[in-house]
């Protein structure tokens, strides 16, 4: 599947269902690791599994969060309190308690899945919020919830040798609002890895540098 199609028309809208849908498939493979994997490296990450689930937890809730002051920031992060557990560790504001095991971690993903899902069904869609790939509105903040959940789920299933492979009209949509310039004849999936720098496709070498475009598609 290309995106000849989608993109022949009018841009399909990245939904909070969407981003509902996305975090609920990858708790669901992510729930089939060992017990005892959680400590390999995800992929071409420098952090463990465990850490890689951490940072996307974080990375769902700090979504969220940008948009909850009744007036979001327009020129930083909401400050919470980042900090690593360990040298090269990811600087995070969430930690799942490593006494609860994989299934507390998994529900600290939930949980901070569902607080994106929230805020992006509630806040007016003229909200605009900062992201230092572009102040975006809450769609925006959507979409980046689903690249951050989809691509991390590849990292992380690499690592714990599970099967992943995202539906491909959910990369299709996450492509079109924030990777406009991303190959419009390649399949959605591998397209959506190349241009998070993960892989390479036929006449696109592998990213070495890579960023999104976060500003809304008023």
């Amino acid at each position: 599947m290309s995106r000849s199609v989608e993109s022949s028309s009018a841009r399909p809208e990245v939904t909070p269902e969407d981003l509902h849908r996305a975090v609920r498939a990858a708790v669901e493979v992510l729930r089939h690791a060992p017990e005892d994997a959680w400590s390999e490296k995800a992929g071409s990450l420098e952090w463990d599994c465990w850490e890689t689930v951490e940072h996307l937890s974080d990375d769902l809730f700090a979504y969220a969060a940008q948009m909850g002051p009744a007036t979001p920031p327009s020129t930083g992060e909401v400050p919470f309190l980042w900090q690593s557990r360990r040298p090269g560790g990811p600087a995070n504001a969430i930690h799942a308690d490593r006494s609860a095991g994989p299934a507390g971690l998994l529900q600290v993903l939930e949980a901070s899945g569902a607080l994106l899902v929230a805020m992006v069904r509630t806040m007016p869609p003229q909200t605009r919020a900062y992201h230092g790939y572009g102040i975006s509105d809450p769609e925006g903040f959507a979409a980046m919830g689903i690249v951050e959940t989809l691509v991390h789920t590849h990292d992380l299933a690499q690592g714990l040798d599970l099967p992943w492979t995202p539906p491909a009209n959910l990369c299709a949509r996450v492509l079109a609002r924030l990777f406009p310039h991303a190959p419009q004849d390649t399949p959605p999936w591998p397209t959506l890895l190349w241009a998070t720098g993960r892989t390479e496709l036929p006449d696109h070498p592998r990213l070495t540098t890579w960023r999104w475009d976060s500003t809304p598609r008023d």
